[in-house]
């Protein structure tokens, strides 16, 4: 995408490695510290910065994969980053759920993450599924064991999920290896990922960084994914936060790299902007869709796959402003080349809350933005010389076998869009996308299978007796 020149990337890719050894990070773990210190880069030990030197910086970076694989439970779900495919996916971890057919809003629970894992589970081109949404009905002691439990029971696809505390690490790394069949099988197919955060501007915290540790050690791929608001936790100017952004997640993936070198991780970019009128959030601003596609360009500089972002928006409801705020960049971020494209699905109110209609509305979108990316395929086949001579001045196409044959590789025939006729439409009752959605998510709701066998299910609630069934959610 013709967003920034060569040269204004090696500036800001310059800038990154300055603000890295001249501005420092603060580390907030003391023998991490001690550790980069005898590395080779200085330590302020009163102020908590650590200043990496460009060197290192680099020897690190070169040792992070440039392509790796986040496996689904089945083959045909397997992620190849770095392969050059895009890949869009859901995000979220959000506290609050739109239920647009009764106008209420509620906070979120454990039947939520379920219903959302298996809505995702059947909509062909969310690829990916990310813990959605706070189950506020669990306890925080065994929250992760729990919401990663029904991510997995309802979804074959590769699973993400935030990570807390290393409790919660430690949890879901024993549920996944129980379903693998051992920590070797897991690594050998990671089905299950993390999200890691350094917490702009520029400090990782301690149980951040043993979060990262563990993971890393134990070959459960991460992404390490700043997200910096322009104007308010990183300069008001673009380039100043692409700055920023890209020295944090350049040190975060250099920091994976050295505990555990050759760990699958991913360059993160969660870019957005503070509306500066009215102190307001603006994920959805066209500016932060500029951040996150620029952000796919210094990633690939270094050879690294991208945790990017799209798809949010900072509209209320499934409404028209959802629509030309998640197609901008979904189709930018898209075009860019972005490896693993989170937060594309599902999302309204700036990321604060979900709704099960948006899913299969992006889904959609997703679709029309792959058919786009897959472009247009020129051989003599589908030239058609043939078909138009025999069709000749004059003819039509429909029924000629070069139609037939084409028929469904050239084209994307949407679920939800109308294309009928006016008044075939008001015979119909008069469908509206959101109406279609709706129908849809009753549907694939009602039709839910569980990804788990009972064998399997069996044997994990008798080793983590702390699961618990999710509940109907209360709605007054």
């Amino acid at each position: 995408m013709p967003i920034l020149t060569e040269e204004k990337i090696a500036a800001i890719d310059q800038a990154g490695h300055r603000i890295l050894s001249e501005v420092g990070l603060k580390i907030m773990d003391t023998r991490l510290c001690q550790r980069l210190q005898k590395a080779g880069n200085p330590v302020d030990t009163a102020s908590g910065r650590v200043f990496l030197k460009s060197a290192w910086l680099s020897d690190q970076l070169l040792k992070a994969p440039a392509r790796f694989t986040l496996c689904g439970r089945e083959e045909r779900f397997d992620l190849k980053l770095g392969s050059g495919r895009v890949y869009f996916g859901n995000g979220g971890r959000v506290f609050q759920i739109h239920d647009i057919a009764k106008d209420q809003v509620r906070t979120t629970c454990l039947k939520d993450v379920a219903r959302s894992a298996a809505l995702v589970d059947r909509l062909e081109h969310i690829r990916f599924y990310i813990i959605a949404c706070q189950a506020h009905d669990v306890s925080g002691e065994f929250y992760h064991l729990n919401d990663f439990y029904q991510a997995f029971l309802n979804t074959a696809k590769h699973v993400m999920g935030g990570v807390d505390t290393l409790a919660g690490m430690r949890q879901m790394f024993d549920l996944a290896c129980t379903m693998a069949g051992g920590k070797q099988k897991l690594r050998q197919r990671p089905f299950v990922s993390v999200i890691t955060n350094a917490i702009s501007p520029l400090t990782f915290d301690a149980e951040t960084l043993r979060i990262a540790n563990f993971a890393a050690q134990n070959g459960i791929p991460l992404a390490m994914a700043p997200a910096p608001i322009a104007g308010a936790t990183a300069p008001a100017s673009l380039a100043g936060t692409l700055a920023q952004l890209h020295a944090e997640a350049l040190a975060g993936v250099a920091l994976v790299q050295f505990m555990a070198p050759g760990a699958p991780v991913l360059y993160g970019a969660v870019a957005s902007t503070m509306d500066l009128r009215d102190l307001n959030l603006a994920m959805g601003s066209v500016e932060a869709t500029l951040l996150n596609t620029a952000s796919v360009t210094l990633a690939h500089r270094y050879n690294l796959p991208i945790y990017a972002t799209a798809g949010m928006t900072d509209a209320k409801l499934t409404d028209i402003q959802a629509g030309f705020e998640k197609g901008v960049s979904n189709l930018m971020l898209g075009m860019a080349g972005a490896d693993y494209i989170h937060l594309a699905a599902g999302l309204i109110d700036a990321g604060n809350a979900i709704a099960y209609e948006q899913y299969v509305i992006d889904n959609e979108l997703l679709g029309m933005i792959e058919r786009i990316l897959r472009g247009i395929t020129v051989t003599d086949d589908t030239l058609g010389l043939d078909s138009i001579a025999r069709v000749g001045p004059g003819g039509n196409y429909v029924m000629d076998d070069h139609t037939v044959r084409h028929m469904f590789d050239e084209f994307f025939y949407p679920t939800l869009a109308v294309r009928d006729q006016y008044d075939r439409w008001v015979e119909r009752g008069r469908p509206t996308p959101l109406t279609r959605a709706r129908d849809l998510v009753d549907q694939y709701l009602g039709a839910a299978v569980q990804r788990l066998t009972p064998q399997m299910v069996q044997r994990l609630r008798r080793r983590f007796p702390q699961i618990i069934d999710p509940q109907e959610p209360q709605t007054g």
